[in-house]
């Protein structure tokens, strides 16, 4: 990825069983993982994202590290798992980026509500916050917010709707068994 730094981010568009899905990523790492229904507005969105970042969208398979990258969140939301290796380059705050990181220790197949994940981060008043920093979360699946679900173990908001993510958690569900 030579020519491309964090004010300069690479994606592509691609559908896949979740609808449209952009992969936008810095020469450091995968930045954002976005779904939607139509690609217009998954472009509109990384605007909003990063409106000061200079965006080229990838034509071709020319990048070998975007492409390596790509292939990999693409073959694990096709398999509906969300574990993955691809570096991350994430910007957020720093609150932000614990709720994040607290986020990725969800194994497959299990979930989190908003009050556990506010406890595990220290910050036991803090729900509404981490369900901000939920929704907040450049790489839906890489990252797996949906995991994520209230107290009484009904499905809250989803940044994606609420079907995607309950199409998620049957998926893990279902490959669990």
């Amino acid at each position: 990825m030579t020519d491309i730094t964090r004010n300069h981010l690479q994606y592509m568009i691609q559908k896949c069983w979740l609808g449209q899905m952009l992969l936008a990523a810095t020469e450091r790492g995968v930045c954002a993982v976005l779904f939607g229904s139509h690609p217009s507005e998954l472009v509109a969105d990384l605007k909003k994202r990063f409106p000061d970042a200079k965006l080229r969208l990838s034509s071709d398979s020319s990048d070998a590290v975007f492409e390596r990258w790509r292939l990999a969140v693409s073959q694990m939301i096709a398999a509906g798992k969300c574990e993955s290796s691809v570096p991350l380059d994430l910007m957020g705050t720093p609150f932000q980026k614990s709720v994040w990181m607290e986020l990725q220790k969800i194994r497959f197949g299990e979930t989190s509500d908003y009050s556990q994940i506010a406890n595990r981060i220290d910050k036991p008043n803090s729900v509404r916050a981490v369900a901000a920093a939920c929704g907040a979360n450049p790489v839906s699946v890489v990252i797996p917010c949906h995991r994520v679900l209230r107290k009484d173990g009904s499905l809250s908001g989803y940044r994606w709707g609420i079907e995607r993510k309950q199409k998620l958690l049957e998926r893990e569900a279902l490959d669990r068994l």
